[in-house]
């Protein structure tokens, strides 16, 4: 009887808990692709990288969880150092999981100027990798390469965006990999040369797509303007004296807050200009909802959108003349 009590555990009793394990890490990797997939039109109408990826997630998942269900019951004998690589890998897997799951972006929600009917006096145009807004009237000669936020739907910025381009401007707003403008910072070099009509250039961006923006103004002498939404440089550009600059922000904003805004006041030229929307928060700075970390609101989002698409279009027409 002693001697059954004191047995050692064998490595059939050991075989089953990974082997759910792995069932488990393999399911997430199919059903999280899939819900993203499924459940949230941006990923699909984005950047092509993030919907590849979460295609060959799911394949894989779905690999290796018919291979676990096939594989003979009988355990293999592991020694320490394979069973530590072995939860060590499938730690890694939820890793993943994880990450493309944060990965989700914020898709576009129409505000109230949607849902009153479609804009009226510009075409759109979508790629895989941007979304083009040309005035109907006369041919643009000053455009605007704009880049979203972390995980931003592009289409979100179409209403804030769209007087500038009643008002005679190219709007090109681009598509980021997976949602992160960080990945290709270059990235607005592809829309300037899309479009060669354009004379003058301006960039600008929301929050991580303003650092993007703020880094490609510093680095190409043919861009004439920065837009900065709810946004601030990581280097300074008080070397581009000739660089129009605007930033625009929220008092209320929870991220970008107004302290760290005016803590970077001094890497920009000296005559930029700064609008503050009382009351507004980062969200407000496209069409997504609420975003987490965020301030609370003293202004309607139709009010403040309002006033930021107002100052863009003013900036616009002082980048041009």
């Amino acid at each position: 009887m002693s001697s059954l009590q004191h047995a050692p555990t064998t490595p059939s009793t050991r075989r089953p808990v990974l082997h759910w394990v792995s069932l488990a890490c393999a399911a997430a990797l199919v059903l999280v692709p899939v819900a993203m997939l499924a459940g949230n039109p941006a990923v699909l109408g984005g950047h092509p990288l993030l919907p590849a990826l979460l295609v060959v997630a799911a394949v894989v998942g779905l690999a290796w969880g018919v291979l676990e269900l096939r594989r003979r019951r009988e355990a293999r004998q592991r020694g320490k150092l394979r069973s530590v690589g072995a939860w060590a890998g499938r730690i890694a897997i939820l890793g993943l999981v994880a990450a493309l799951a944060w990965l989700n972006p914020f898709a576009y929600q129409p505000g109230s100027a949607a849902e009153a009917g479609p804009m009226s006096d510009l075409t759109v145009t979508e790629t895989p990798t941007a979304i083009t807004m040309a005035p109907d009237g006369a041919p643009a000669t000053t455009g605007l390469v704009f880049y979203p936020g972390a995980r931003v739907d592009a289409a979100a910025y179409q209403e804030i965006l769209a007087p500038a381009v009643d008002a005679g401007f190219l709007v090109v707003i681009l598509k980021e990999p997976l949602g992160l403008s960080l990945l290709d910072g270059n990235q607005a070099r592809a829309a300037i040369a899309d479009n060669p009509d354009i004379t003058t250039w301006a960039v600008g961006g929301h929050s991580l797509g303003g650092v993007s923006a703020s880094t490609f103004a510093g680095d190409n002498a043919d861009v004439s303007g920065l837009l900065l939404y709810a946004s601030y440089p990581l280097a300074t550009l008080r070397d581009k004296p000739d660089l129009a600059v605007l930033s625009v922000t929220g008092t209320a904003d929870g991220l970008s807050t107004p302290d760290k805004i005016d803590a970077s006041r001094g890497l920009l030229p000296a005559d930029s200009e700064f609008v503050a929307v009382q009351g507004g928060v980062h969200a407000f700075f496209g069409s997504y909802g609420p975003q987490p970390g965020d301030g609370e609101p003293g202004i309607s989002a139709d009010a403040a959108r309002d006033q930021i698409s107002a100052a863009t279009v003013t900036f616009l027409q002082r980048v041009t003349q």
